[in-house]
């Protein structure tokens, strides 16, 4: 398949400062070397427990967030986003969009949902986009709105009106506006109620076939995940330390991490559920402005062995006649538990 995004030991260090003059002191390593892939026509899952990176990292990529090292390459041609100028960088933009976590703060409540969906469009037409297929914005608007399931009726009403899974529905056509070829979305369904967050990644598909979309698709909820993505990359205190397809993560896991969150993802059945062990870390996430020597999974991990302690693992890919990388000392040996 065809790499539409190459990320390579993407890093992001956010200084602690001090004292009256701010010296720097430190850096909260919140990004540490994250690389993967995202081809054409492809959803990517990148999960973790909360300040792991994951927004971070998706910031990062299409820089509303400055990386502090490493590179973005995007498209055939490979160009490297992170070298970039802010003019250089305006044609990428309308090829990348973001779709952002919370409904109810990333829309202007002072703007019609008109204003918000041909916002793009407008800041793209001063700088040379034209999109030959409709005669007018407005035309454009309507049609985009439509396609997220919201009624052209809606055009004139402002944000307050509608309801979170419609406000979501907005940021989704917004995102769109500009037929770009990979949406990052941050946890679009995580504050969503539980019936909603299924029409709004069923309306992720559609539109993924409709427009031969690719995903970099973050969240938290691995259940939410398994459903949506091709593969998925598993982050743990500003690494990832698996990256797998989907079928193969959940079947399989190749690190004792991954097996921790499988284990917490509850089962319809309450007769399973009940039968089920949940793997139960012990201690609180290190300190990410002092992660700990060696494996940085170690002080949790129920199978860590005196070389985790002291040997960083390199990330290495297992015996599997499928493509799976895990970053773990004993990723051939361990006999992980699946869903």
């Amino acid at each position: 398949m065809q790499k539409l995004l190459q990320v390579r030991n993407l890093k992001k260090y956010f200084p602690i400062q001090k004292g009256i003059f701010q010296k720097t002191v430190g850096h909260v390593k919140a990004v540490d070397g994250v690389s993967f892939d995202v081809c054409r026509g492809e959803t990517v899952g990148l999960v973790g427990e909360s300040g792991c990176g994951k927004t971070t990292t998706g910031r990062c990529i299409m820089r509303l967030v400055e990386p502090t090292e490493g590179s973005v390459l995007f498209g055939q041609e490979a160009v490297d986003l992170c070298q970039l100028s802010k003019t250089a960088l305006r044609p990428f933009r309308r090829r990348i969009q973001m779709i952002f976590q919370d409904p109810f703060s990333s829309l202007n409540p002072r703007m019609t949902v008109s204003d918000i969906v041909a916002e793009p469009l407008r800041v793209q037409s001063k700088q040379g986009f034209n999109n030959s297929d409709y005669p007018s914005i407005e035309e454009h608007v309507v049609d985009l709105l439509e396609s997220v399931g919201l009624k052209s009726d809606d055009m004139r009403r402002y944000p307050h009106a509608f309801s979170g899974g419609q406000r979501q529905r907005i940021g989704i056509a917004r995102a769109l506006a500009l037929r770009p070829d990979l949406i990052i979305a941050d946890e679009p369904v995580s504050s969503l109620d539980v019936s909603i967050r299924s029409q709004i990644l069923n309306l992720l598909q559609e539109l993924k076939e409709k427009f031969q979309l690719s995903y970099l698709f973050i969240a938290h909820d691995l259940s939410v995940v398994e459903h949506i993505s091709d593969r998925v990359a598993v982050m743990y205190l500003g690494q990832i330390v698996e990256l797998s397809s989907a079928e193969n993560l959940y079947t399989k896991p190749q690190h004792p991490y991954t097996e921790a969150l499988i284990s917490a993802v509850p089962v319809p059945n309450p007769k399973q559920q009940r039968q089920r062990q949940r793997i139960r870390l012990s201690g609180d996430v290190p300190d990410p402005s002092n992660p700990p020597s060696g494996c940085r999974f170690h002080p949790r991990c129920q199978y860590a062995q005196e070389v985790c302690h002291q040997e960083e693992p390199v990330p290495g890919e297992t015996s599997d006649s499928d493509e799976v990388m895990a970053i773990c000392h004993f990723r051939t040996e361990l006999d992980l538990r699946g869903a």
